[in-house]
């Protein structure tokens, strides 16, 4: 297998989401030897372990990205992190916009010291394509997110990848 998930471990924040389960999925397709599942939704992460089953290559974390300490924990040993954690839905973050700023910039800078300070050899960041000019506080923190993975991208002097994907709506 000539996959860059082929035997490596890897974490998905956000994980029981849509996107997250896709990419579960396509890890287990191409052979990685442990997928971490991270959520703070517990019945999305209740279901999405009922969907994979009785698996060894699946651990399940309730937790929330906005906790450090717990971040830090879950990315020990991991060589690829999939950021997709955020909220996303536009109407709540103009509603509750510094839940947006706690999540989606706070939360990220969290899992990015995580992944320097434990060596992870990539972090790819799922963004939005509501971050192109944004003019709502759920796309302007996802833009933050963004910039805050190409600050470290540019200026970081560890081995780690940082990346950022811009997806659209998805069903």
């Amino acid at each position: 297998m000539n996959s860059i998930l082929n035997k490596k471990n890897i974490l998905i924040t956000g994980g029981s989401g849509s996107i997250g389960q896709a990419l579960a999925k396509k890890a287990l397709t191409d052979g990685a030897n442990l997928i971490k599942i991270f959520s703070n939704d517990e019945n999305s992460l209740y279901e999405t372990e009922q969907e994979f089953g009785k698996n060894d290559k699946f651990e399940y974390i309730i937790g929330d990205i906005r906790d450090d300490n717990k971040v830090k924990s879950i990315i020990k040993n991991i060589d690829i992190v999939f950021h997709a954690a955020a909220l996303k839905h536009v109407d709540r973050c103009e509603f509750h916009p510094f839940e947006a700023f706690q999540t989606n910039i706070v939360g990220t800078n969290n899992v990015i010291q995580a992944a320097i300070h434990e060596g992870v050899k990539k972090l790819i960041y799922i963004s939005t394509d509501k971050a192109v000019n944004p003019i709502g506080v759920m796309g302007a923190s996802k833009l933050l997110g963004e910039k805050l993975i190409s600050a470290e991208a540019f200026y970081n002097s560890t081995d780690t990848i940082f990346a950022s994907t811009r997806f659209g709506n998805v069903l």
